[in-house]
């Protein structure tokens, strides 16, 4: 393979700069039978750096998942590697389908690294899908941190993310497995032209001529990186100066808030709103436009009011109406409820349940001076439940001896 690059090599160095602090000793590793993720297995144990598992997500979109799924299954095993398959059948039909599908992709993905105690997860991310990404998003009209591509490295939901093949190409491989002997599936909708990244990927051929070719996007990826880093630090530094938190909500200071420049003022409206909403990516630039400027706006689950002094960022009551867990569980993936310890063995055995307090649950708490946040910020708080009755609402100030904490919460950067 004289001239071939040593993709071993490469997987190493990506992972040497991936996790320079410590090599994480436990890693998932997400495989969909095609060539990209299959190298990213085969790689993962050549490299020998962590003890793997594999998992495939099956969307049930086609009929040939299911066998794609086995397929890796056989080859994890061949290999000696854990294998479980991950089904999602949450697609009613309505909406971005590839963008519900990579969500879920993402979620189950995160709850089964959390469940096996992984330290993080491998994604088969490649050089071809770095420029695919950055044309879309050239298409679509993004700023810098659309054009800064998909980041290498990222941290949500309590895990590390890896992309250790970012660097290398498609081809390259593909080459690789080949000469390995090992096999790997093509998805058809790979070739589906209804899909923006399959229309992207076919012009990248026709573009390269002008110049725009996949080493010319990749270079403003990492450019765009560059320059995000710098704008997160001046957000970084206004944040320090401008937010206040309270009891879950986020308030800026109106007047620091609006002297900013406008860059720094949309970064930290979307951290505030993808914060509370516990959403991994920021609303569309046009709503974010609009939402900063109204008296009031709802946008990605949030509820967003404006007095002279401050910009409040709040939960949205309709966005966690329905939404229950049981006594125990973190609620709304932020908060934590801490129960009297001579209450807790009840609750438990009761099947006491957290929900939103809502205008019912409020009207139940009368006492104003107990009154944490404002009422429209409470209607959208935790509460304690046993089934219709109202046990307990800490921020509401019923039920002294119950606690409400907010948990860490992390979004992806990029």
């Amino acid at each position: 393979m004289a001239g071939k690059p040593d993709l071993l090599a490469h997987f190493a160095q990506a992972m040497a700069r991936l996790a320079p602090e410590s090599r994480p000793a436990r890693l998932g590793v997400a495989v969909s039978g095609g060539s990209d993720s299959m190298a990213l297995m085969a790689l993962a144990l050549r490299w020998g750096g962590a003890k793997l598992q594999v998992a495939t997500v099956d969307h049930g979109l086609r009929p040939e998942a299911g066998a794609e799924a086995q397929t890796v299954a056989k080859a994890a095993a061949q290999l000696g590697l854990p294998h479980i398959t991950l089904r999602w059948q949450g697609w009613e039909g309505r909406g971005n389908l590839q963008d519900a599908a990579r969500q879920a992709r993402r979620q189950l993905l995160a709850d089964w690294a959390r469940s096996e105690g992984l330290d993080g997860v491998l994604l088969g991310h490649t050089r071809d899908d770095q420029a695919e990404t950055v044309l879309m998003r050239l298409a679509r009209g993004s700023g810098v941190d659309g054009l800064a591509g998909m980041p290498a490295r990222f941290g949500t939901q309590g895990l590390h993310w890896f992309r250790p093949l970012l660097e290398m190409t498609r081809t390259d491989l593909r080459d690789w497995l080949s000469a390995q002997g090992l096999h790997w599936a093509d998805d058809p909708s790979n070739e589906n032209p209804d899909f923006d990244r399959v229309k992207a990927r076919q012009l990248r051929a026709q573009l390269a001529p002008l110049g725009l070719s996949d080493t010319r996007l990749v270079e403003t990826a990492a450019r765009m990186a560059e320059a995000r880093q710098v704008l997160e630090l001046a957000a970084d530094a206004a944040q320090a100066r401008l937010r206040q938190n309270q009891h879950g909500d986020i308030l800026l200071d109106a007047t620091g808030f609006d002297a900013l420049p406008e860059d720094t003022r949309h970064r930290l409206f979307a951290r505030g709103l993808c914060e509370i909403s516990s959403a991994p990516y920021r609303p569309r630039m046009k709503a974010l436009r609009a939402a900063l400027v109204a008296p009031r706006a709802t946008l990605h689950g949030c509820l967003i009011t404006r007095s002279a002094d401050s910009v409040r960022i709040t939960r949205e009551a309709q966005a966690v109406a329905g939404r229950r867990v049981q006594l125990g569980q973190i609620w709304d993936k932020r908060w934590q409820i801490t129960a009297p310890p001579h209450t807790l063995a009840q609750g438990l055995n009761q099947g006491f349940h957290i929900a939103a307090l809502g205008e019912a649950g409020l009207a139940l708490c009368p006492d104003r001076a107990g009154w944490l946040l404002p009422r429209q910020s409470l209607l959208a708080s935790p509460a304690i439940w046993n089934e219709s009755e109202l046990v307990a609402a800490p921020l509401a100030g019923l039920g002294p001896d119950w606690h409400a904490s907010l948990c860490q919460t992390d979004t992806e950067a990029g």
